[in-house]
This record gives C-alpha cells, structure tokens and sequence, in this order.
C-alpha cells in the first residue's frame, strides 16, 4: 500500500512564542492549521491526529496533548488522537503510529503535528529539563551539562576507536549553518559568525564539556512541524478533487525503527569490537532502504539527519554508508555531504542550524525530504532530488527511526 505525504507546515524556528504572550497550545494550533491550509484540507478531511511532544508537562505543565488538539481546533472535536513521548524522536514514532493505521485499513488521511516549547525558560533549567531523556542519576558521567557530555564523550570515543581531527566536526557545523543561511525558517538565518567561531579558539568556540565546543552544538528552540500522510485510496479522490496527479507527491517508501537502552555508556561498551559505534542505528538505517527496496546510499539524493550535536552527524555518516566506518572525515574533506555534493546531509541546516524543538523535529525531518523531492525546497533545493532519507534519534540513540521518502516511478 502506497503511503502518501500531502505536505505540510513548519512554523519559523526563530520565534519565542512566551515573549508574544503565547504558550505549547497556541504552537500546536499554529501547527495543525497551517498543514490543513498547507494541504487544502478541511478539518473533516482527518480521520485521525498524532502528537509528538517530548516535554510539555516539564516546559509547560502542560500534558494530555491529544485533548488539546480539539480545544485548539474545535473543529476536530470528536476525531481520535493520541500524544507520543520518545524524546527527540517523538514526531517520527507519532508518524510511525499514523502509517500503521493507513497500512491496517482503519483510517485513510491522517495529520501528524510536533510541537514543543522550550525558550520560556532560562538556559541552566531549560537543560535540566532535557535531561529527562537520559536515565537520571544513572549515567555515570560526571558534568553540568549532560548532552553536551554524552556528544563529546561519543566524539571521544570515535577519537579512540578511529582517529578524529576536530577540524571535521567544525566543518559540520559550518556547514549546517551556512546552509540555514538560505533557509527562511531556520533559527539561525541572521546570526552571524566568524571564521574563528568554526576553529578550536577557546574564545570563539569555547569548551562547554569534554569533547564538545560550543558550535558543535544544536539549538534548542520553540515550534511546530507538522505534515498529513494518506492512503492511496484517499489520494485518488484527492488528486481528482484538486485535479492533481498523485505522482506529483511523495511517498514513504520505507522505514526502521530501533531502539536500545537509555544508558549512554552501556551502548558504547556494547558495540566494543564492532565496525560500527551503534549497530542498531544501522539496522534502522538498512531496515528502511530494504522496505523502500533500494541497495544504499548510492540510490539517495540527500539525507536530514539528527545532528543535536556535530558529533551525532559525524555518527550518521558512516552509519549511512556514506564512508566506511570510522571514515566519516573522509565525506567531509571531499565535499560529498555539501550542497552541490554527491549527498548533501542537512541541505535545510539540520538542528545545529534550523534549530531544535524536540517534538517537532523528526516530522520537520521528513517535511523537507517531501519538498527536496517534489522540487519545492526554495533556496536549498538539492538538484534533482529523487530519493530522501531522514534518521531521527530520541536521546542517547535510545530510539532511533529513519524514513525513504521519494516519488514512484
């Protein structure tokens, strides 16, 4: 059964919604109408909503977010809904949760929206909050800031196992960055920056843990994204409504999804010996091309992938096959991971550049792999683009989910 993306809406990533009054409900109404319009939709079009959100109740105190949707919406009063927590992958298993339902025949037109807020606190209890995604007082990893510790301790780790020059995970982040530059909702279109930000100058890109600086880091920040799947039932009387073809949209050819132990360390004892840091990210990766029956990274024209950290990119890379394990420099020097690159990664500017909020991030994700294969990603359209992938991961690589999206035939 062909899963369709009809499209969607991302709200601007730079945004503080506290500082205009406003609060998680109003990003999620932003969300949910602004893909129904997106769409031309109507509200009873939907058959049923997903939720991704990670933190509302420690942001906000506010949960029970599928009753939100029709407080905000009243419109949907009476559809199904169901909020999903998976830390940063909360939006990609709510989309998970959606194409089940397509595939098992119970709903045809289902609409997925993350949101989060997280700039309406100050920075120290902003981090304290993402800390609930890693096992609380069981981490073992003595530091103030946890996920910068976790990222630079994998960054580490690579260094052990492998080799690494910081001079690469530098170069990710100023490439993330520029990209975001051509990118109209990205948190860090306008920010400026110098050549030293992108080096180990400890005055332009300080130390903020061991093995991270700085701009190694991505941006937390307020949002929403949120996209509506269909079956191919539905698209037939849709494309003939709208006097469209279906081939004119994206498909989710296939996907994987893992998960292993919200332990940081004990993943990485783990993998010891292995060629690759976390097996079962790449059996996520796998799993999706054998779905969408393609053989590799050959067969993609680009990929969005989970860069909270530059050292998660750097992971992705290998792990994707781009090079062989431990050899993700070697994408970097070559150019291969650029715009204009044999596959760009993060064309949009990935979280390092368009920012982070953490619910919302795995359906932005797949978002910009629908309009980077449909031709409509503006600024930073990769030429020809066919065939996305999208690997999102919820905390320490606890949950991991990947999507190929492309257009049949």
């Amino acid at each position: 059964m062909a899963i369709y993306l009809l499209g969607g809406h991302q709200s601007d990533f730079a945004r503080a919604w506290s500082r205009e009054g406003l609060d998680l409900s109003d990003i999620l109404r932003d969300g949910i109408l602004g893909a129904l319009d997106a769409c031309k939709l109507d509200a009873s079009d939907i058959d049923a909503v997903h939720v991704g959100n990670a933190f509302g109740e420690l942001y906000r105190g506010q949960g029970h977010l599928a009753a939100m949707v029709a407080q905000v919406v009243p419109e949907l009063h009476g559809v199904p809904a169901m909020r999903h927590e998976a830390a940063c992958a909360s939006a990609s298993i709510a989309v998970l949760t959606a194409t089940a339902e397509i595939e098992a025949g119970r709903y045809d037109c289902v609409l997925i929206v993350g949101a989060e807020e997280e700039k309406n606190l100050p920075g120290d209890e902003a981090s304290k909050v993402q800390n609930a995604a890693s096992w609380q007082g069981r981490e073992g990893i003595d530091c103030r800031f946890m996920w910068p510790a976790v990222f630079g301790r994998l960054s580490q780790e690579y260094g052990e196992r492998y080799g690494l020059d910081r001079r690469h995970l530098n170069r990710i982040a100023e490439i993330n960055l520029t990209n975001a530059k051509r990118n109209p909702l990205s948190q860090t279109r306008k920010w400026a920056f110098t050549p030293e930000n992108f080096t180990d100058d400890d005055a332009a890109n300080p130390i903020i843990e061991p093995g991270t600086r700085r701009m190694d880091c991505g941006q937390i920040t307020d949002g929403t994204s949120a996209i509506v799947l269909c079956s191919d039932r539905f698209m037939e009387r849709y494309a003939a409504r709208r006097g469209v073809k279906a081939s004119d949209f994206p498909q989710i050819l296939g996907w994987g999804h893992t998960n292993a132990g919200i332990r940081f360390l004990d993943k990485i004892e783990r993998s010891k010996g292995q060629d690759y840091i976390f097996p079962h990210v790449r059996k996520a990766i796998t799993d999706a091309w054998g779905r969408a029956g393609i053989a590799g990274p050959q067969d993609l024209s680009g990929v969005e992938t989970h860069d909270c950290f530059t050292s998660t990119e750097y992971m992705a890379i290998d792990h994707l096959g781009l090079t062989a394990p431990g050899q993700s420099w070697q994408a970097v020097e070559s150019g291969l991971i650029e715009l204009g690159g044999k596959c760009p990664v993060n064309a949009s500017g990935g979280l390092i550049g368009v920012g982070h909020p953490v619910g919302a991030t795995g359906a932005r994700m797949l978002l910009d792999a629908g309009r980077q294969v449909t031709g409509t990603a503006g600024d930073y359209q990769v030429e020809g683009a066919r065939t996305y992938q999208t690997l999102n991961i919820g905390g320490s690589l606890g949950t991991v989910v990947s999507f190929v999206v492309g257009r049949a035939g």
